[in-house]
């Protein structure tokens, strides 16, 4: 059970608090092109968004998306997590960090960590991945956890291809 921990990250759940964090990552102009723009634009904004998000996963799926912490010292990176998404066979993971935390190795630590904790603990068969396919940097995250480019897909309710990883 949560919270995961690498040797240098904390994964534990969301809470309603986490909105002020929560809020400066979903207005990352890196997170707005390579991701989504999720409209949120206040942190009363944020507290839904993690109320029928991350949280409403976590009662419905048993897993969501987490905080993303380092343990050294506490600090808010960012998000990594499992996603079921409507009329899709297989979870995926998920991640975005802020923008000082990139370019560490956190991403590809904190997706290691869930990929295995999905298959592992929570017995799921298969975890694959999807992004957009400019994200090269995201690209290189998946393959460093066992993740290859399975070609392009097109996604319900998202814009444009989307790259597999699986």
């Amino acid at each position: 059970m949560l919270p995961i921990l690498t040797p240098r990250l904390r994964l534990r759940e969301l809470t309603l608090t986490d909105a002020p964090h929560v809020l400066v990552l979903l207005n990352d102009p890196d997170f707005i092109h390579y991701i989504a723009d999720k409209g949120v634009r206040t942190e009363a904004a944020a507290r839904v968004y993690l109320a029928e998000g991350p949280l409403a996963s976590y009662a419905a799926n048993g897993f969501g998306l987490w905080a993303v912490e380092r343990r050294e010292d506490g600090a808010w990176l960012g998000l990594c997590g499992l996603l079921r998404r409507p009329n899709v066979p297989h979870v995926d993971v998920g991640y975005a960090l802020l923008a000082q935390a990139r370019g560490c190795g956190y991403a590809t630590e904190a997706a290691a960590a869930v990929r295995a904790y999905g298959l592992n603990e929570l017995g799921l068969l298969r975890i694959v991945a999807f992004i957009d396919p400019a994200n090269r940097a995201s690209a290189r995250v998946l393959q460093a956890i066992g993740l290859q480019s399975q070609g392009r897909v097109v996604l319900p309710g998202v814009e444009g291809e989307t790259e597999l990883f699986a």
